[in-house]
């Protein structure tokens, strides 16, 4: 309201001009220019504003605070229910407790990357499944990134779910080169809004394999717990067996030829989420068994577990 000039005429103060009267006066100006920026509404109108600036910093602390920004409309924050053996008997059908524990995002905003989280050991006997997604550009030029297509495979290599998902906004760029995505691949598919809930059903309690698989989640709206993922972009011993630097994010083109002897996302079509995902599944399995105890050496905390090994049930 700096803009806004007053110009009021006020009766002078009786009693001469002394300090005290030129103070007096100054305050009766400035509640008579408050009376007036409260009668027009302007006051109200800033204080309104100012609250909703500090209900948004809140909320941005907030969702520092609890590991992930959840500002992203539509996505999805799942809890992980972990079932802790009791490890001074013999497990029994009813010897079982569970805890919940809350893990950091894997999500594009975390600092962490997936592989630097523990997989705990008291997480029991999940599935394992993989993922790969088909993306599609939208905005100015195709600068977003939108899911148009999702594919899941089981442990075995078996396809559990293949479809083409409609985005939200105007395709600007199918990328049909890279993507394998056509115009009439979209004709009938189905809402993104549905697809995500499918999707989400699936991979929810289940170790998600893929390749980069924080930018599926990032498309998906979803982000998955650190301890239940597993992105083969990001294992070491994978590049060591294909031969390469073990910090270099090597494409899943380059990691199958290396290491399965197979050839994927060749020809101008584009990429086939279905083959991506059989192929990281593939290349999981090859280092699963090392991989698995490394992480298990990262698990829970001993006094956890000490805590729930004590634990009458």
């Amino acid at each position: 309201m700096s803009g806004l000039m007053l110009n009021l005429d006020y009766e002078p103060i009786s009693g001469g001009k002394s300090g005290k009267s030129r103070g007096n006066a100054k305050h009766e100006r400035f509640l008579g220019r408050r009376h007036y920026l409260e009668q027009k509404g302007f006051l109200k109108d800033k204080q309104n504003k100012k609250r909703n600036k500090n209900k948004q910093k809140n909320k941005k602390k907030y969702m520092q605070f609890n590991g992930g920004d959840q500002s992203n409309p539509g996505a999805i924050f799942p809890k992980v229910t972990s079932y802790l053996p009791n490890k001074t008997s013999e497990p029994s059908g009813s010897a079982q407790m569970f805890s919940t524990f809350s893990f950091p995002s894997t999500a594009s905003t975390s600092q962490r990357h997936p592989t630097d989280q523990a997989a705990p050991r008291t997480l029991g006997p999940l599935k394992y499944v993989a993922m790969d997604c088909e993306m599609v550009g939208t905005g100015p030029k195709g600068c977003r990134n939108e899911l148009a297509r999702c594919s899941i495979v089981n442990y075995e290599g078996d396809v559990i779910y293949d479809k083409y998902i409609k985005p939200i906004d105007p395709v600007t760029d199918f990328r049909t080169r890279w993507s394998g995505i056509r115009r009439r691949d979209l004709l009938h598919a189905i809402p993104f809004e549905h697809a995500q809930k499918e999707i989400v059903k699936i991979i929810t309690g289940k170790v998600v394999v893929g390749h980069a698989i924080n930018n599926d989640f990032k498309a998906l709206k979803y982000f998955h717990p650190a301890c239940q993922t597993r992105d083969t972009a990001r294992i070491p011993l994978l590049n060591q067996k294909a031969g390469l630097p073990v910090n270099e994010m090597v494409s899943l083109k380059r990691l199958t030829k290396a290491i399965l002897k197979k050839d994927i996302q060749t020809g101008k079509g584009g990429h086939s989420s279905v083959e991506d995902a059989k192929a990281t599944m593939e290349l999981y399995k090859v280092v699963e068994t090392m991989w698995e105890q490394k992480l298990s050496a990262l698990s829970l905390p001993a006094e956890a577990m000490d805590l729930a090994q004590n634990q009458k049930i």
